[in-house]
């Protein structure tokens, strides 16, 4: 048997029959979107499920009878908005955000534990080789540390020197402002890591591996300046303030980034940009509560560097706040992401 002929439809009566319709379910959908319910009256109430019956009918025949493609896509997009707005669950922002904070961030953080203990290692690994080779040879700091981190900080500096770039005295004077010179550095190139970290991850991660061990070789080599001089303990308090939340971000920002970077490399069954935007959506999770830890690393830095001049009190801050990073992300029990 020969299949039917196709329904031919005229496109403009069509659009005369039924376009009242359609500009009516609009006007009371976007009423809605803004929040004005209490702008509708009973009778637009009752009409709005029949307007939305109504252009659901008008689709299936566009899309049956191949009307123009125009016609097809505002139809769709009218009908989708009609059905969040009929059937879907509204939420308000705040609680979105609370949300995000409460499930969101730490499970898509805990989904990562596995890239963030690689992280990890591959940051403790280069620091521990920063520190050896500049102690072995302190000709190659120069080649490591970047000149604008550097400032006084060489090998061969005095103790007091380099005491000075850890303790200034609040208010103004040269010793305040070398100190919160570095201070704010520290801090912009440690926030600049994080998002160059996760953005270059879609090239299969190795820009951000190199990152990591750039940066841990960074640190390192400021430690076997610091150490020589029995200040290296010091160093590790007046770094500890905002550096646990500081290195924790990057950890995190890397370990994004090596999701989606391996994701590209080994797609598994799923083509690449299915599996790209399947972990980017774990990936942009945690990212998102990164920029939240820089923003506190940012006062811990401000407040700290002003306020706390004890190496104890330095080092109890940076602490706690560790603690509070690891209890909040991987306390047992607590939400989990997709793996």
């Amino acid at each position: 048997m020969r299949p039917p002929p196709p329904i031919l439809v005229n496109a403009t009566r069509f659009r005369a029959a039924h376009q009242a319709d359609w500009e009516r379910l609009e006007r009371l959908v976007g009423r809605l979107e803004r929040g004005r319910v209490r702008a509708l009256s009973d009778d637009d109430l009752i009409a709005l499920p029949q307007l939305y019956r109504a252009t659901l009918s008008s689709l299936a025949v566009a899309r049956e009878t191949s009307l123009d493609r125009a016609l097809v896509a505002y139809l769709e997009q009218l009908s989708r908005r009609a059905y969040f707005q009929l059937y879907g669950v509204s939420v308000s922002p705040w609680t979105q955000l609370r949300a995000f904070f409460a499930r969101g961030w730490p499970g898509a953080v805990r989904a990562l534990w596995r890239e963030t203990l690689v992280a990890f290692l591959l940051f403790a690994i280069s620091a521990l080789l920063g520190y050896v080779l500049i102690r072995q040879n302190p000709s190659l700091y120069g080649a490591i540390m970047d000149p604008g981190m550097a400032g006084g900080r060489v090998p061969g500096a005095s103790a007091a020197e380099l005491r000075g770039t850890l303790y200034g005295r609040t208010g103004s004077g040269p010793e305040a402002g070398m100190l919160a010179t570095f201070a704010t550095f520290l801090f912009t190139h440690n926030a600049q890591v994080c998002l160059m970290s996760f953005a270059l991850g879609f090239a299969f991660a190795v820009p951000t591996v190199m990152l990591l061990i750039l940066n841990g070789l960074m640190l390192g080599a400021l430690f076997a300046v610091f150490a020589p001089v029995g200040l290296g303990p010091n160093l590790a308090a007046w770094l500890s303030i905002h550096g646990t939340t500081e290195i924790f971000a990057i950890l995190i920002a890397s370990a994004a980034g090596m999701r989606i970077g391996t994701a590209v490399a080994f797609p598994g069954r799923q083509r690449r940009i299915d599996a790209a935007v399947t972990s980017g959506r774990l990936a942009a999770a945690a990212m998102g509560g990164v920029v939240v830890m820089l923003a506190v690393a940012g006062v811990l830095e401000g407040i700290g560097r002003q306020t706390v001049q004890g190496d104890g009190a330095r080092a109890l801050i940076g602490l706690v706040m560790l603690l509070l990073w690891l209890t909040y992300f991987y306390l047992p029990g607590g939400p989990r992401g997709q793996g």
